[in-house]
């Protein structure tokens, strides 16, 4: 017996004994590797949810300062593009929200503000470059990626409609800019809120829909 212990392991228990050290590293590694990709799958989610809140932030800041100039319409959605002019500080500003396919369903919504102005032939080139945007001009913004789709809604007349359908109309101004003659031509009035429906492609980091309600101030006939 003496004999036997001073031999030492033979090769076989080594090897043996490698082996298993072998396959509890890999388990080891394994798990490791589990939570490092949950760690970043959640990192991922949080920082796009933080970035939607963002958007949205600025979403409804856009239209709760929405303003009825006279000159422009105050909102317009064509199917593609929300144009609408917004009080800021020293006079007004036309701003657009696009939607820019791309690849696989997952679009670019983009944001694009033109200059802030107090002159009526200003804000009239504006409104005229919002209907011709390439999506890389001087003011345009990404907002958020993977945007599979978007639809508009407006509380008119006690219902949600979408945004395209005719709304209610007057035969006065409204509320204009300094110098601006107020229009006795009938006019559609702003509606009373908005609702966005945004759905997100597979992959954007953004599960499922998203529905946002903004009220939009009262504007007075003149």
């Amino acid at each position: 017996m003496a004999r036997r212990a001073s031999q030492g392991f033979t090769l076989v228990e080594v090897l043996v004994a490698l082996l298993i050290l072998a396959v509890m590293a890999g388990m080891a590694w394994q798990g490791l590797d589990g939570m490092t990709r949950s760690r970043d799958v959640a990192q991922a989610r949080l920082t796009a949810t933080l970035r939607l809140q963002s958007v949205m932030a600025q979403w409804e800041a856009d239209l709760a300062a929405v303003r009825d100039t006279g000159v422009v319409p105050g909102l317009q959605y064509d199917g593609a593009t929300l144009r609408l002019t917004r009080r800021v500080n020293g006079g007004v500003q036309l701003v657009a929200w696009s939607l820019r396919p791309g690849g696989n369903g997952a679009g670019t919504w983009q944001r694009w503000a033109g200059p802030v102005t107090t002159r009526l032939d200003d804000l009239r080139e504006a409104w005229l470059r919002s209907q011709q945007l390439l999506g890389n001009e001087a003011g345009q913004l990404v907002a958020q990626r993977g945007v599979a789709g978007w639809q508009l809604y407006c509380w008119r007349s006690g219902a949600w409609s979408n945004c395209q359908s005719s709304g209610d109309v007057a035969t006065a101004g409204v509320a204009t800019l300094p110098g601006a003659v107020p229009s006795l031509s009938t006019r559609q009035l702003l509606p009373g809120g908005v609702r966005l429906v945004l759905t997100f492609a597979e992959g954007s980091g953004v599960a499922g829909g998203l529905t946002r309600d903004v009220v939009l101030a009262p504007q007075f006939v003149q």
